[in-house]
């Protein structure tokens, strides 16, 4: 072989590791009890400190937090569970929720070693290789997936059924997926009636778009709230965190709030909180 030819094979050995580079090490899973998934390279990103609220300080939404909080506990206890599709009224608490059972869970059966992992929906496509790390691990896994849905082309749907029930290898024991959405069925309506119109079999064509939010053995149905429990939200809030107003003035104030964004929702009752607690100096 002449030096020329010597050339070209490494620098074709080298393209080839370029394209192929060798599988990245197993996560080390001990140092957070939530993480990120993230791709190019995959890596589960450790995150100290979680965004979330208490669990008693989510109102009006009782029978989703109890039914969420008895599922998880099974799971984490070892015993069956059901993947969760918390959907409906924007801002009413849904990954909130899913934030806080996760923390009120561990804090209940700190040795079940349960891991919060949130993936992005753009991120679908890997999910079969965060499942080989987590289906790999001793510990037990809720794979959060927020705002979940999908638009007319959008294929990554199709990544999510395995994960759900179907495959070969299907769901991991010790993995449950819960998934927030503002859809029902996860998919726009008209795209469902455009399937409908232009399909050879309609019938098959919405079976196939609707099935996926009927893997999901809870749904949990998030509604817009009244004025009543709009209040007691921002009441609760100013209990736990020791904040001092008159009765009437809090209401005047948050009735006020709530007209101007012309809408009333757990995340509108915690944005007035916020800026009530900063007029008043106090810190969150």
């Amino acid at each position: 072989m002449i030096a020329g030819d010597a050339d070209l094979l490494r620098r074709i050995a080298e393209a080839l590791e370029r394209i192929s580079p060798p599988a990245a090490p197993a996560p080390d899973l001990t140092t957070a009890s939530a993480f990120v998934w993230q791709t190019e390279p995959d890596r589960l990103a450790p995150v100290a400190d979680v965004s979330r609220l208490a669990l008693d300080l989510l109102v009006g939404i009782d029978r989703a937090r109890d039914t969420l909080l008895e599922n998880t506990r099974q799971f984490a206890r070892g015993h069956a569970a059901n993947n969760a599709l918390l959907w409906g009224a924007r801002g009413m608490g849904k990954s909130s929720l899913v934030k806080a059972v996760h923390a009120h869970v561990l804090e209940e059966l700190p040795d079940s070693g349960l891991k919060l992992v949130e993936i992005q929906r753009e991120d679908l496509p890997s999910i079969s290789r965060l499942l080989a790390h987590l289906r790999a691990s001793a510990a037990r896994f809720i794979l959060f997936c927020d705002d979940l849905s999908f638009s007319h082309d959008d294929q990554h749907y199709k990544s999510l059924k395995a994960v759900l029930d179907g495959g070969v290898e299907g769901r991991p024991a010790n993995v449950v997926l819960y998934a927030t959405s503002n859809r029902r069925h996860l998919m726009p309506r008209d795209m469902i009636e455009n399937e409908r119109g232009s399909a050879i079999s309609p019938s098959e064509a919405v079976e196939e778009k609707v099935s996926l939010s009927d893997r999901f053995g809870l749904w949990l149905g998030f509604h817009a709230c009244g004025q009543d429990e709009f209040l007691a939200m921002i009441e609760g809030y100013c209990a736990a965190y020791a904040l001092e107003i008159a009765p009437e003035v809090l209401r005047a104030e948050a009735i006020e709030w709530q007209a101007t964004r012309g809408s009333r929702s757990g995340r509108v009752a915690w944005q007035f909180f916020t800026d009530l607690a900063g007029r008043r100096g106090v810190a969150l």
